[in-house]
């Protein structure tokens, strides 16, 4: 199971918000690369970047800042998402280096345009589920659709995604314990990875993860929890690693 800090982005700064509110951010640093290589250093095989601006203007908004990461950590796998809505934009990140694309709100609006993604650059989709109350939001979460969450990953799996992150939105950015039984439940439904993303506190939320990681548990993001030092990443990479 991967532990992947997340970085997310606005006007350039890393960011956390709260239930994915952009009225309740905290800025966590001025200096993402550089936060980026303390995760690295720290013993992190994959980032999960986040472009909140874009993900709200349907657009690149951070696309320099995510290019200077991955050029900087050539090594290191990424996975970004916000803002995705075109095949170019895509390209573009790929070519950057990039590994993994997330797809979100596209995956609820155009399913469509999944499946082209899926087509034209196999291996390199995830297909991000975030659910408020088991509905998924889209928009950067500030609009909720009728969609079931578990219904809506399970269209995707035969198309081609190499994984699913689902986020408990409800939980996002609160330090409140990640939904380990709502994650564990789409888990064995699904025959691709699952990411786990919200909620995590400390030590504990790794160490209930892990327990259940054959059920296809790939990893789980870390945001909050990082930036505030209530999970120590090189304890929990050595932990992990250990079981």
């Amino acid at each position: 199971m991967m532990l992947i800090p997340a970085i997310d982005l606005k006007e350039g700064q890393c960011v956390r918000l709260r239930q994915g509110n952009m009225e309740e951010s905290t800025v966590f640093s001025d200096d993402p690369v550089s936060m980026a290589g303390k995760w690295i250093d720290m013993g992190c095989r994959r980032l999960h970047l986040v472009d909140l601006d874009g993900a709200f203007e349907g657009e690149p908004i951070n696309a320099d800042v995510i290019e200077e990461i991955s050029d900087s950590f050539p090594d290191i796998e990424i996975q970004i998402g916000g803002g995705i809505r075109s095949i170019e934009t895509v390209d573009a990140y790929l070519e950057a280096g990039v590994k993994y694309v997330i797809i979100g709100t596209m995956a609820v609006k155009r399913p469509e345009f999944v499946t082209q993604l899926c087509s034209e650059f196999p291996g390199s989709v995830i297909v991000g589920i975030d659910a408020r109350n088991g509905k998924v939001a889209t928009h950067g979460w500030a609009e909720e659709s009728q969609h079931n969450a578990c219904d809506l990953a399970l269209k995707f799996v035969d198309q081609g995604v190499a994984a699913v992150v689902y986020t408990d939105i409800n939980r996002d950015g609160m330090l409140c314990g990640v939904n380990v039984d709502a994650t564990e439940a789409l888990a064995k439904k699904l025959s691709v990875p699952v990411i786990a993303s919200g909620g995590v506190t400390g030590m504990d939320c790794i160490v209930k993860l892990n327990a259940i990681k054959a059920c296809g548990i790939g990893g789980v993001i870390i945001g909050r929890a990082l930036y505030e030092r209530t999970i120590d990443l090189r304890e929990a990479q050595a932990y992990v690693d250990a079981h």
